[in-house]
């Protein structure tokens, strides 16, 4: 069970998914760690709400201190799955922001500059990881993002801490860019479907932000998640609050 006196570094808590668990893990009363390449950015976008920390998994001599005093570790970094302007073509053959430079690398990194009584370390991965020759993921993976999930993956997997790898389907909601935080705790943290969550990588549809921001909360506060994978998606309009506790029994 977490506790409000131990720390949580949400690494990507500038993105999509990252500023709403951000936002959830505040609305819970827990203290909050952003790592990020840019303090300025982080400042305006949470308030001083949360403790700023600089650095940058892809290069791992950024890491040597980030997490001292880490309970817990949530990695929501991820990149655009085809070449955009994200990836910085500085280098035109080898792309700094590459998901090979972020997803695989990058998880890496961070596994290794882990604290070894990390508590659990959380990643959000994505469908299609265990079925990149499938239509629609042999698409997707195109240009190696699942390729590279798939390599974070197994370097958390083989880091003996305790994990739990998160598996979204095509995002929807967002992403959300809000410099008032007390707005996005008040809109942006409850989705608005029912949830369904399956062991392995099996299902297909779509997941909301919202939703992937609540897995990686709620798995802290159950054991039953801990060194799990699962797929994650939305299904039908929920007509009752999501039961986390009956979704990660069937683990």
């Amino acid at each position: 069970m977490v506790s409000n006196t131990e720390q949580i570094l949400v690494a990507g808590a500038t993105g999509g998914v990252g500023q709403l668990v951000v936002a959830k893990l505040l609305a819970k009363d827990l203290k909050v760690c952003a790592l990020t390449r840019t303090r300025a950015k982080a400042e305006s976008m949470f308030d001083q709400q949360v403790k700023i920390i600089e650095g940058d998994i892809r290069h791992a001599n950024t890491l040597a201190r980030v997490t001292n005093g880490i309970s817990y570790i949530i990695c929501c970094t991820g990149t655009t799955a085809f070449p955009s302007l994200r990836w910085d073509f500085a280098n035109l053959f080898q792309p700094a922001n590459s998901p090979a430079a972020v997803d695989a690398e990058g998880v890496k990194n961070l596994v290794a500059a882990a604290p070894e009584d990390l508590k659990r370390f959380v990643f959000v991965s994505s469908c299609g990881v265990l079925r990149k020759d499938e239509f629609p993921y042999n698409i997707l993976n195109a240009f190696g993002v699942l390729d590279a999930k798939l390599k974070g993956e197994e370097a958390i997997a083989a880091s003996n801490l305790p994990y739990t790898i998160i598996r979204p389907a095509r995002l929807i909601d967002g992403p959300y860019t809000s410099y008032d935080l007390n707005t996005l705790l008040r809109a942006k943290t409850d989705g608005k479907k029912a949830v369904k969550i399956e062991s392995g990588d099996r299902l297909n549809g779509e997941t909301s932000r919202i939703d992937v921001a609540n897995a990686c909360v709620e798995a802290l506060f159950y054991d039953t998640t801990i060194n799990k994978d699962f797929s994650i998606i939305n299904a039908e309009d929920r007509d009752h609050p999501t039961q986390w506790s009956e979704l990660f029994a069937t683990l």
